[in-house]
């Protein structure tokens, strides 16, 4: 039982990381309809990217962040129109459409990365890498890594961004609007295709972002993205699908499951724990942990 504090304050750090991943992962969800299953893989090219401009430049990686934003974002807004067309060429189930293009974009990418970077597993380093603090209260000794602790700022600062630009500007009232009702928002003048556009460059920049912070505090491979994709999934639908405010919850349950298994049990079972948890909880809450998703 002594090790549990420091599992559950591991489970936290780790579960910053997570709530990165997903808010976008739902937010266009919410206003695309779709289920991107290449969430991963844009990690992964942000995490290369992170690994190469650090490598290139000198720069620290948190240094690097708005320049890896700005990139991926653009590439984001020019392929959000493909995926549209794709989408709305297919009016019996453009859900299904989306998961079946959005997974074949996963491999070609996946294919892509293997190609050009190859197999091995490479780390981004940076300033906070190696430092860590120590607390110790009412008989419990903590251990907290800086590049996690860094990490998990940088999440709480994306989340609070993210919830002021959809709460607080017209741009997040016009997403909003399209997320409950597009026909609707077309006729009180909100420009759906422009807007969802916006949004999936945000997703992807945001998801880039997040993949130079993974290189930094874990490693970087060109077969990473798969791990996240299902991270991403897990947390999403367990909040409930497009419920943003449920998110950062399910994020921190994830990382807490992933952190208990790693000390006490078999690590390589992280997976099974992690479904076996989504099934039981859907089966008692169809629309996820708080009862608020689609």
């Amino acid at each position: 039982m002594e090790l549990l504090p420091q599992a559950l304050m591991d489970g936290i750090l780790l579960g910053g990381i997570y709530i990165t991943i997903a808010i976008a992962f739902s937010l266009t969800y919410g206003v695309m309809h779709i289920i991107d299953f290449a969430v991963g893989e844009w990690i992964m090219f942000g995490a290369f990217a992170g690994y190469y401009l650090n490598k290139w430049t000198g720069l620290d990686p948190f240094l690097l962040l708005p320049f890896v934003f700005l990139i991926f974002a653009l590439i984001g807004y020019l392929i959000q129109p493909v995926i549209h067309r794709v989408l709305s060429g297919n009016k019996g189930n453009p859900l299904l459409m989306g998961l079946v293009f959005t997974f074949g974009l996963a491999i070609m990418f996946q294919g892509i990365a293997l190609t050009v970077f190859g197999f091995y597993s490479n780390s981004t380093p940076s300033v906070f890498s190696e430092g860590s603090f120590f607390i110790e209260k009412f008989g419990f000794f903590l251990t907290i890594s800086s590049i996690r602790l860094a990490g998990l700022i940088y999440a709480l600062a994306i989340t609070a961004a993210l919830h002021y630009l959809l709460k607080k500007t017209n741009f997040g009232l016009g997403v909003r609007a399209l997320a409950l009702n597009r026909d609707s928002a077309g006729l009180m003048g909100v420009n759906g295709k422009q807007t969802a556009s916006l949004v999936y460059g945000l997703y992807v920049g945001v998801s880039a972002m997040t993949g130079v912070l993974i290189g930094c505090i874990l490693s970087v491979s060109a077969q990473m993205g798969t791990e996240y994709t299902i991270f991403a999934f897990f947390v999403v639908v367990l909040a409930g699908m497009g419920y943003l405010a449920g998110v950062p919850w399910a994020a921190l349950l994830l990382g807490m499951v992933q952190s208990i298994f790693l000390i006490y049990f078999n690590p390589g079972h992280t997976l099974l724990a992690v479904f076996a948890i989504l099934y039981i909880i859907l089966l008692i809450s169809p629309r996820g942990l708080f009862g608020r998703g689609v």
